[in-house]
């Protein structure tokens, strides 16, 4: 069961993304950041300064990446809060592709699914709320999928692999052939070990299973 990042007071996501936008980058997202610039004070402002990393809007080190710029720019603004929710919700989409189409009382189930949380739970209410407040800046229309991080070349052409020789006089009937393929998996930047849960169960439904 994955364990869905979401803090107390989903109100302080508002701010905390419209201070982003006005503050020029630091060199990191601290506490004293978030609590300063981003004026989110007390266990709130802590709260925050770990949920903005598990966004991925930061490095490991908590220095903004590239998401964080793009969430700056105007015109990429919206694309990057997208990217940050599957990334931090991956195993949501795991579920269900279109999870941030949900209306409450579907996502609220979708995260019970996730989470084995009872439906009254204050955590589930909680994540759910934080997402909302997080889809208010998205734009899914350009963003991409949780599954397309993973990439597969499946082209096999057998004149051109120097694997594959087959002796020109061998009968077709007794030929065994086993294909391969090559699977370039690019990881996201994050030790949270929900998100590799959700992309390796992808990986296994989609491209491992018997098909």
């Amino acid at each position: 069961m994955a364990n869905l990042p979401y803090i107390t007071a989903p109100g302080n996501i508002d701010k905390a993304l419209n201070g982003i936008k006005a503050a020029a980058d630091p060199q990191k997202v601290s506490q004293d950041f978030v609590k300063t610039i981003l004026k989110i004070p007390g266990g709130s402002g802590d709260q925050m300064t770990s949920f903005i990393k598990k966004l991925g809007l930061t490095n490991p080190d908590g220095s903004p990446n590239d998401t964080y710029r793009k969430f700056r720019n105007p015109g990429s603004s919206g694309t990057a809060i997208a990217t940050a929710i599957r990334h931090a919700y991956a195993p949501l989409f795991v579920r269900n592709e279109f999870m941030h189409r949900l209306d409450n009382s579907e996502l609220v189930g979708l995260i019970i699914e996730e989470t084995g949380q009872s439906h009254d739970s204050s955590a589930v209410k909680l994540t759910a709320s934080c997402i909302d407040h997080l889809k208010s800046f998205a734009d899914f229309d350009e963003a991409p999928k949780a599954d397309e991080a993973v990439s597969a070349d499946n082209t096999f052409d057998p004149q051109n692999n120097p694997a594959v020789q087959l002796p020109n006089n061998m009968p077709s009937q007794d030929v065994g052939l086993n294909l391969g393929y090559t699977i370039n998996l690019n990881l996201p930047a994050t030790s949270d070990p929900a998100v590799f849960d959700a992309i390796f169960k992808s990986l296994k439904a989609n491209l491992l299973g018997n098909h």
